[in-house]
């Protein structure tokens, strides 16, 4: 049985495509996973399954959402062991608890890539933000204070590719990692 990461794109922000956790976790015992567990109201649900195919888990959960919250949301499915790989690779820079710093963790939804990302976003700009990719994520720090300033900050929700997108603070994706 391997233990996977569900990140839910877009549920519960500024009151729209709201879900009740417990009817989250519900709904993923109901597609006979076990070990459900749901993180903060977010969508981040962490789950065991027998099935090793990610592109079947993806479609079963996006399906049992669309049938029982009637939202037709993206999901990102990664593997426990591949989050892990993932945090061990991160940048020095990344995630360091500096409070004048926010680091977040851009999931890729495929079929989109990084490059398909990077050339509707655009470069960082240098002195307020760094981005590093490493497999289907975007490691992506900036400044809190300056982060209206930042390239990617009204990107990464406004962009076309944004709907591919889904964002954790590196906190969330610690604890996520380690649930």
């Amino acid at each position: 049985m391997t233990r996977y990461v569900a990140l839910l794109r877009g549920i519960n922000v500024s009151g729209k495509n709201k879900v009740s956790m417990p009817a989250l976790k519900e709904g993923f015992e109901q597609l006979a996973f076990e070990d459900v567990k749901t993180y903060l109201n977010s969508g981040n649900v962490i789950f065991s399954s027998h099935e090793d195919n990610i592109k079947k888990l993806t479609n079963q959960i996006e399906l049992m959402i669309h049938n029982q919250f009637r939202l037709d949301i993206s999901v990102f499915v990664i593997s426990k062991q591949d989050l892990l790989d993932i945090l061990h690779n991160s940048p020095q820079w990344w995630g360091n608890n500096n409070k004048d710093i926010y680091d977040n963790l851009i999931f890729i939804i495929p079929p989109a890539k990084f490059l398909d990302v990077y050339n509707e976003i655009g470069e960082q700009k240098k002195e307020l933000e760094k981005i590093e990719n490493y497999k289907e994520v975007i490691f992506w720090s900036f400044s809190r204070k300056d982060y209206q300033k930042t390239n990617w900050w009204s990107k990464t929700a406004s962009a076309n590719i944004s709907a591919k997108l889904t964002i954790r603070i590196a906190n969330t994706v610690r604890k996520i990692a380690n649930m």
